[in-house]
């Protein structure tokens, strides 16, 4: 009988939120289960008033990495979890779980520490499966085989805070990436905007995203020289933002965190892939989501699992093939 566990996804927030689909499994099929996790900082808020996480525990990789990790592996030890399952593929994860003085630990073949954990599984990008389903490995024989979707819990503030701007018909856009070539570029945003706000019915068009997105956003707002847009990056929550996202007519995002926070809350998606490809198996899941892509056939695509910084060729035709009206089409 599990009475406590313990799920380690430490990378970065759109890893976080699919990871919230086991979370769903677990719960569901032993909800008296004390689950907890362990998040890097800054995702914290994705679990505010969470209404089955028994606890939240937050490793800062921003400074004295190593160090944070030694106290973790001895807080986690004085917990004395029945099981831990660690979602992360890198050593530092994995010394954490071998480490933790749980019963029966479980991860991913992958972590070079996968030899001294219980069961260890197979990870294979481009099998096919969604990443939710390869999560879903970890806990097959405990939970069965359904596969829940990601979700999140926006309070009821959470709602509130987004209330008046949704007092018309509006679309998101999350413009932004951590990876230069996950991002469509900003010109061709502008251009979608200028033909979609022609074509559509809109009250608002919703920039969104981090702060160290604003000025991206802001760039593309300028362009568009339009009042009908906001630029939200920076200033909503990720909770905030999911609960903008909820009602959107469509959410329009790149393959980034924006896109698995609309699967989280079923929100209508329109997701943009420029180098990475969806049979990687991180594409949305919300019950109306579409993928746009390039219809020419290049042998450079996909270049890599994550993306770069630049264009490897500089060509960058990914993107620069992809036609806004694609886009429009793909809203119907």
């Amino acid at each position: 009988m599990l009475n406590k566990l313990l799920v380690i996804q430490t990378a970065f927030p759109g890893d976080v939120i699919l990871a919230t689909a086991l979370l769903e499994s677990l719960h569901h099929s032993h909800p008296e289960c004390k689950i907890d996790v362990i998040i890097r900082n800054g995702n914290e808020t994705l679990f505010n008033q969470h209404p089955f996480i028994n606890s939240i525990i937050v490793w800062d990789k921003s400074k004295n990495k190593l160090p944070n990790l030694f106290k973790l592996i001895f807080k986690v030890r004085d917990r004395k979890y029945d099981l831990v399952i660690n979602l992360q593929r890198f050593a530092s994860s994995g010394l954490l779980t071998t480490f933790s003085g749980a019963k029966e630990s479980r991860g991913f073949d992958k972590n070079p520490f996968s030899g001294f954990f219980s069961k260890k599984y197979k990870h294979t990008i481009g099998d096919g499966r969604h990443e939710t389903e390869r999560n879903h490995d970890l806990i097959r024989d405990l939970c069965g085989e359904q596969v829940h979707k990601p979700k999140l819990y926006p309070q009821i503030k959470d709602f509130e805070k987004v209330q008046e701007l949704k007092k018309g018909p509006y679309i998101c856009i999350a413009p932004g990436s951590v990876w230069f070539t996950k991002k469509f570029p900003e010109k061709k945003w502008i251009e979608f905007i200028k033909t979609y706000s022609l074509k559509n019915n809109l009250d608002k068009v919703y920039l969104i995203g981090s702060a160290t997105e604003h000025d991206l956003c802001e760039r593309i707002k300028a362009g568009c020289a339009s009042p009908m847009i906001d630029n939200l990056a920076g200033k909503l929550s990720l909770l905030q933002s999911a609960a903008l996202i909820k009602d959107a007519k469509m959410n329009y995002v790149n393959d980034s965190a924006p896109m698995h926070l609309a699967s989280a809350m079923n929100g209508k998606t329109t997701a943009v892939f420029c180098s990475t490809v969806p049979t990687f198996g991180f594409g949305p899941l919300s019950e109306i989501a579409k993928i746009v892509e390039t219809t020419e056939d290049l042998a450079c695509r996909p270049c890599g699992i994550h993306g770069y910084n630049y264009c490897p060729l500089g060509h960058f035709n990914c993107a620069e093939t992809i036609d806004v009206k694609q886009l429009i089409s793909e809203n119907g």
